[in-house]
């Protein structure tokens, strides 16, 4: 947060950014300041994540088998198959690890990533193209990252992602839990990436802007914390969105949420009755996306999380609403 603040403006909703670039440099003396407890937030890094690998193997068949789907995964990786955040090409394994398209221009996204529409929901499903819309729904975030890439270009982090697909023997970590682990270690590369970083001297560079003609088109991909986010803009001349079509990270996971909520369903739900625990197991595997319905539905406020159990006709058995307070609420048809 202390480097958005120095280089957006604020922590928050930073100001930072504007058309082809950014408003101002870093100064020798706010780089100094990041350099100076740098190495402690290497070291904390590396503690978090050796707490979660503790926690993880604590419980590994639990967490391994927990809301568990096979999926295929998208990310982007640099041209080398590294780690990528920033500006690379799209690469999608599918769940044996086998290639299904790589280094994709992110430009043609739209030619191997598709959207399809349900009437239940505001959401849209995206899927790969080539495998059509009932196979080619996908996982992104930090589980298809850490899967997806070749390796990781910083030290630590990079000796933390073999360990890690170790234990897939061969294939993709499928485990939905292993988000969290996988969720760390990208915290390490980035701790690591900001030392390196802070040694950059173009950082403190006065070209802060790039130049040239009006484009009317504009696509824009960049690997955010919840996964994937695509961003496609057409403009007029005056330079005023006349359209806007936007995927974002949890548009991507929508149906892997989805299939993790129903692995859940069908391991600890009786069929006639909802409980407590069950609703605890539901937001459990829908955090470890990491979601923001808000982002991904356009809603506006908090939602609470409701679970409703119909019968074969369709009829409402039985209901239990967890409110933004923590307190639950059942509503019993009748």
């Amino acid at each position: 947060q202390e480097i958005i603040r120095l280089t957006a403006g604020k922590r928050i909703h930073g100001t930072g950014a504007i058309p082809g670039g950014v408003n101002k440099p870093m100064s020798i003396d706010e780089i100094r300041f990041l350099q100076e407890d740098i190495a402690q937030k290497i070291g904390w890094a590396q503690g978090a994540l050796a707490l979660i690998k503790k926690i993880f193997f604590e419980q590994y068949d639990s967490n391994m088998a927990f809301a568990a789907i096979e999926t295929s995964m998208v990310c982007l990786v640099r041209a080398d198959g590294a780690f990528e955040l920033y500006h690379g090409g799209l690469r999608a394994r599918n769940p044996l690890g086998a290639t299904i398209f790589d280094h994709v221009d992110y430009v043609n996204y739209n030619d191997y990533i598709r959207e399809s529409v349900k009437d239940w929901s505001y959401m849209k499903f995206p899927f790969i193209t080539s495998l059509g819309e009932e196979n080619g729904w996908y996982r992104v975030g930090p589980l298809a990252r850490i899967n997806n890439c070749d390796f990781i270009p910083t030290a630590l982090a990079e000796a933390e992602r073999k360990e890690f697909v170790a234990i897939g023997n061969g294939l993709p970590v499928q485990s939905t839990m292993a988000y969290h682990w996988a969720r760390l270690i990208e915290l390490l590369h980035c701790t690591e990436a900001i030392a390196e970083l802070l040694c950059d001297n173009d950082i403190v560079g006065k070209d802060l802007r790039t130049k040239g003609e009006l484009q009317h088109h504009g696509t824009g991909v960049i690997e955010a914390p919840r996964g994937t986010l695509f961003h496609h803009y057409e403009v007029n001349d005056e330079g005023i969105i006349t359209k806007a079509s936007l995927i974002v990270s949890t548009t991507n996971n929508n149906q892997a949420m989805n299939e993790s909520i129903r692995r859940v369903a069908n391991q600890y739900l009786d069929g006639h009755r909802l409980t407590e625990a069950l609703l605890n197991q539901v937001e459990v595997a829908i955090r470890a996306y990491d979601p923001c319905l808000s982002c991904a539905t356009h809603a506006i406020g908090k939602m609470p999380m409701e679970l409703n159990l119909v019968d074969s006709d369709g009829e409402l058995v039985d209901r239990l609403e967890k409110r933004v307070t923590g307190q639950i609420s059942r509503t019993l048809p009748g």
